[in-house]
């Protein structure tokens, strides 16, 4: 992701890996975490990051252009032959022990545990988080209209 020199192909690998962070979470039975990691990371966020992206409007489009050569052909095999792990990983390996992590696991990804840390525990950081957000919003409505 870091390396492509297109903006846009770059944000689409980005939505890849948030999908594979997604997945990560389902396979610790993290139901919840999967789905707000699609709907809150994958779409809201990376929309606003496209929307930027297109903002700036980008002129020398050929200059963006990607090319392939040996690096991009064997870093490809490599992420292949990684899937081919994976696969095999997911057909042959028993998930119905679940997660070892400790004995009340099945709990972590429930919206009641996660309702109750971020009111709780995290409430403070949670509040400023949403404060930040709000003051982003604001300057970037502020700097799109200085430029009309």
């Amino acid at each position: 992701m870091i390396l492509r020199r297109n903006p846009v192909m770059s944000a689409i690998a980005l939505i890849a890996n948030f999908c594979c962070i997604a997945l990560l979470y389902l396979l610790l039975q993290a139901q919840l975490l999967a789905v707000l990691q699609i709907v809150i990371y994958t779409g809201a966020i990376m929309v606003l990051v496209i929307f930027v992206i297109m903002l700036l409007n980008l002129g020398d489009e050929e200059r963006l252009t990607e090319r392939y050569d040996l690096k991009k052909i064997v870093g490809a095999v490599i992420v292949f032959g990684f899937l081919l792990e994976m696969l095999y990983l997911f057909v042959f390996s028993d998930f119905s022990e679940g997660p070892a992590l400790h004995s009340d696991a099945t709990n972590i990804g429930t919206v009641e545990n996660i309702g109750r840390a971020l009111f709780g525990k995290f409430l403070l950081p949670f509040e400023v988080t949403s404060l930040l957000l709000l003051a982003a919003i604001i300057g970037a409505v502020i700097l799109a209209k200085r430029k009309i």
